[in-house]
């Protein structure tokens, strides 16, 4: 199968190390902290890392874990994490905010404005949303050039029927990113049930993680890492699309 729109591999990190690693095939990279939470901003040091990648790195703006509805005091945090981006040199942010069942729009607007000339994705937020389809829509108003989405599921395999209505929807208007759960042997029936050409993936594999440093609490029990060879894999398995 053969498409006009090359297909693209965006891939998550959370660690230092892991920015050479990327370079075995990422096409973009989104920076993170506490992936195991569903990402969280990362540090200023990260980002001051992350400037010298030979890859576009866009930033996670996410001051905590939990839902999306966020405080005055946590978007004023989120706008300061927003400048260190810059300072860093990065390409975007990706960011989310929601009031209720839907976006908080006002939230939205004034974090869209902080980021000025960065480009802004919408993240999985729009995963909580009985109707996407109206976020799709605000963050194409809001001048946003990317959702990232699972189509609603725990996991893109689980959600490609909303995942090929968004990217119907979307009509080359703003970029239809799928992502959760793909792996090479996934990742070419999500783009074809879909028609997506845009992929998020963490490519990661386990850890050890020994018994005292999981029983004092200091990493999560199934730790996980970025990895060179995964990152080649994801890439070879979109190759043929």
């Amino acid at each position: 199968m053969s498409q006009t729109v090359p297909a693209t591999l965006e891939v998550c990190i959370e660690e230092a190390t892991a920015l050479a690693a990327c370079e075995a095939g990422a096409d973009r990279i989104e920076l993170c902290s506490a992936l195991a939470l569903g990402g969280l901003t990362p540090s200023r040091g990260l980002m001051e890392a992350a400037r010298r990648s030979p890859l576009p790195v866009h930033a996670m703006i996410r001051p905590r874990d939990g839902d999306f509805e966020f405080s005055a005091a946590e978007v004023a945090v989120m706008e300061a994490d927003i400048d260190a981006v810059r300072d860093a040199g990065l390409e975007g942010v990706v960011l989310g905010a929601m009031q209720g069942e839907g976006l908080d729009l006002q939230t939205m607007a004034r974090l869209r404005d902080a980021a000025g000339g960065l480009a802004c994705t919408l993240h999985r937020a729009i995963d909580l949303m009985p109707d996407p389809f109206t976020a799709l829509e605000q963050v194409i108003d809001l001048g946003f050039v990317r959702v990232l989405t699972s189509g609603g599921a725990r996991q893109a395999c689980d959600g490609l029927g909303r995942l090929a209505a968004l990217q119907e929807v979307a009509g080359g208007r703003i970029e239809i990113m799928a992502g959760s759960g793909l792996t090479p042997d996934n990742v070419a029936r999500v783009a074809d049930r879909t028609g997506i050409r845009s992929f998020h993936a963490s490519c990661a594999v386990p850890l050890a993680v020994a018994d005292n440093i999981a029983a004092f609490g200091f990493a999560a029990a199934s730790r996980k890492r970025t990895d060179a060879s995964a990152i080649a894999a994801m890439k070879a398995a979109l190759a043929p699309l």
